[in-house]
Formats: C-alpha cells, sequence, structure tokens
C-alpha cells in the first residue's frame, strides 16, 4: 500500500487477518470493521485477481480432495473428474471476478463502486508515471 492510500485510509495500519479468519474471508464470511482497510487493499492491489483465484482454488480443493478420496473407482478416473470439476469452478470464478470483489467491499462497509474506482485510480497513476518516463526519454531535446 503506497503512501497516498495509507492517507486516504486514515493512516491506520493495515492488519492482515489471521489464517483462521482469513480461511473465513475465502469462503465468502465478512471480517470484523478492523480488516477493513486490508480487505480494500486485498480487493484493489495490483495481484487482486490472483488473490481471488488463489480463494478460488482455497474453495474447491475441498471437494477435489473428496472426490480423489471418497468415490469409488479407478486413480485416474477420479483425478480427472476432480480436475475437471475444479476447471469449471475456476471458470466460474473467474467470470464473477469483479462482482465478487465489489461485493467484499460493500461487506467491509465500503460504497458500492469502490473497487472500480479505485483500480481505475490506481492505473492511472501507473499511466501517468509511464508518460513522464516516455516524455523524459524521448522528448527532451539532444544536447550539443
Amino acid at each position: 500500500m503506497s503512501t497516498n492510500e495509507e492517507a486516504r485510509v486514515g493512516a491506520a495500519p493495515v492488519r492482515r487477518p489471521d489464517p483462521f479468519r482469513w480461511l473465513w474471508y475465502a469462503y465468502g464470511g465478512g471480517l470484523p470493521a478492523r480488516y477493513s482497510p486490508w480487505v480494500l487493499h486485498d480487493t484493489t492491489c495490483r495481484t487482486w485477481w490472483l488473490r481471488h483465484v488463489l480463494r478460488a482454488i482455497v474453495q474447491i480443493a475441498p471437494f477435489a480432495i473428496a472426490i480423489v478420496v471418497l468415490v469409488p473407482g479407478p486413480l485416474w478416473l477420479r483425478m480427472m473428474c476432480a480436475l475437471g470439476g475444479a476447471i469449471m469452478g475456476l471458470i466460474f470464478s473467474v467470470s464473477y471476478l469483479h462482482e465478487t470483489a465489489e461485493h467484499r467491499l460493500v461487506k467491509a462497509g465500503y460504497p458500492l463502486g469502490t473497487g472500480p474506482a479505485k483500480r481505475a485510480e490506481r492505473t492511472a497513476e501507473k499511466d501517468a508515471a509511464a508518460a513522464e518516463r516516455y516524455a523524459a526519454r524521448y522528448r527532451t531535446p539532444p544536447e550539443g
């Protein structure tokens, strides 16, 4: 989290939830208000979509393991069933990526539209910095 983001959040330190609370959060549960800045960071940072996929894998894993362990039949068939189900679950999860992130932010107490606005702001800052680097490199007249 950058210094600007900390100032906007109110200079509150971003507290990560413990593993049990994170697991609760990964399965769709809400976190106490003290974790709201972390939820904002989690759903708007540069790797927010990767974090979403990781949560989806954590949600799918117990079912895939149960299929492999408990369903009778050849191991290759159980593995293929678990893999097919996991792929379908990930496709479904990724298709609702933005909506899920926005829902997490609303549950954390942020107004609707906060996620897309923060990600657009971050992208605009990154684009402005890239434009400055480009201008500094290619727009300065050669000396001599």
